[in-house]
């Protein structure tokens, strides 16, 4: 059975650990979409790992692991990321990586930044790591891609027509071009020489492992909400997040998907601006992120906190087609006597119940919710549904009922043991 696994909210959700932990039962993992602005955090026994492109599957040995044609590739960091891991024990052997995955060139950062800059008070909050310039030069058609750095001819003749585009906007705005020809095209050659092993047609390697009757996980960055066309727009990432993109972002048909697999927090964070109706500007808030440890894996930036928002999780299951849901970090619910839960918008008088694609009255509605007991037992050691208190199970059953889908996965801590299987 081949899975799609989603984040339900503005990402941070958690999925690192969820692939990581069902990674043991399937023997390929894909990466469909973004780029490496954003990160999985896995906790396997004493050791931390950030992983920012590699399907966190590469812990295991033997697994497949591949970074789809959806998905936008900084070699620099790249390399960075499969070294470290060498450094710690892991082997590179069986990381593949789409020739047809587009290259996160210099520019790019240099464009980002200059975007915001121009942006002023009305930035987006990217991550600075070029991801939306290299997907708008994907759809402008002047992207580089992987297959490039194989040919220095071909990468010189493309560079040299984005440096006539790139440069005029550079100076229309009165900020200087600092790169050379010459030397992009040496880099990013030898960058292609270190990964040429790796690059191959990855949609025909998905073909031939599927036909041997392997299973496969394909995973996305970020989270439903910040989709390109169903997210909080303008304030999302600049490639489609849902289940759907998994086709396209790896090459295969949907004929080869057989389930979804949702996964959301116990309570809603995100990072950057944008609108977020159930957000704690407050002690509680404080408190989440504090419990939470809920700062940017790329980044480090605090996450804005709040209360789960029932509305986003109702409208992440329809537009991904979830089957099931996995709920991540109760146990940073602890100690609260109650616990708000939102299930539903009010705008001007009138209840909605889903989101509004108007970004002005998203920015006006409120927040309408029902209160559920907490609980101050730790949850961290439980290990069934029945071992958790009371009022936990309680707020589980709520999202359920509520959902209409089940809860068949609970997240209780950070290491691969500490997930609770409900059915």
């Amino acid at each position: 059975m081949n899975t799609v696994i989603i984040g339900c909210q503005w990402g941070d959700e958690g999925k690192g650990k969820i692939v990581d932990l069902l990674a043991l039962k399937n023997d390929v993992v894909v990466r469909f979409q973004g780029g490496n602005n954003a990160g999985h955090t896995v906790v396997v026994k004493d050791k931390t790992y950030k992983l920012h492109l590699i399907p966190s599957g590469i812990l295991y040995p033997g697994k497949v692991c591949i970074l789809g044609n959806g998905v936008v590739i900084a070699p620099d960091a790249l390399l960075q990321e499969m070294e470290s891991l060498v450094q710690a024990g892991h082997s590179m052997d069986s990381l593949y990586i789409s020739e047809r995955a587009h290259v996160i060139m210099p520019y790019h950062r240099a464009m980002d930044a200059l975007e915001e800059k121009i942006k002023g008070d009305s930035k987006i909050g990217t991550t600075g790591r070029g991801i939306g310039p290299s997907y708008s030069d994907k759809v402008a058609r002047c992207g580089i891609r992987m297959v490039d750095l194989l040919e220095a001819d071909t990468l010189r003749k493309k560079l040299r027509s984005v440096f006539l585009s790139k440069e005029k906007i550079f100076q229309a705005w009165q900020e200087a071009w600092p790169f050379s020809l010459d030397d992009l095209v040496e880099k990013y050659t030898s960058y292609g020489k270190q990964l040429q092993s790796h690059i191959v047609d990855t949609s025909l390697l998905l073909e031939k492992l599927l036909k041997q009757k392997k299973t496969a996980l394909f995973e996305g960055a970020q989270g439903t909400f910040l989709d390109i066309d169903y997210g909080s727009y303008p304030f999302v990432t600049s490639s489609n997040t849902l289940a759907g993109n998994a086709c396209s972002g790896s090459g295969i048909g949907p004929t080869q998907i057989h389930k979804v697999l949702g996964v959301a927090k116990a309570y809603t964070t995100r990072v950057g601006e944008g609108v977020f109706p159930a957000e704690l500007k407050n002690a509680i808030g404080d408190t989440l992120r504090s419990q939470g440890k809920e700062f940017g894996t790329t980044t480090g930036r605090p996450r804005r906190c709040g209360w789960l928002d029932l509305v986003m999780l109702k409208t992440a299951i329809r537009l991904n087609g979830i089957n099931e849901l996995c709920i991540t970090k109760l146990d940073v619910l602890k100690g609260l006597s109650s616990i708000q839960i939102c299930s539903g918008y009010s705008y001007k008088g009138s209840r909605l119940e889903s989101i509004p694609a108007s970004d002005e009255v998203y920015q006006k509605i409120e927040p309408i919710y029902e209160t559920v007991n907490g609980w101050n037992e730790d949850i961290s050691s439980c290990i069934s549904f029945s071992d958790l208190p009371k009022n936990c199970q309680e707020y589980i059953k709520k999202i359920e009922k509520f959902l209409e889908i089940p809860v068949t996965l609970v997240s209780v801590g950070p290491e691969r043991n500490q997930t609770i299987e409900h059915s």
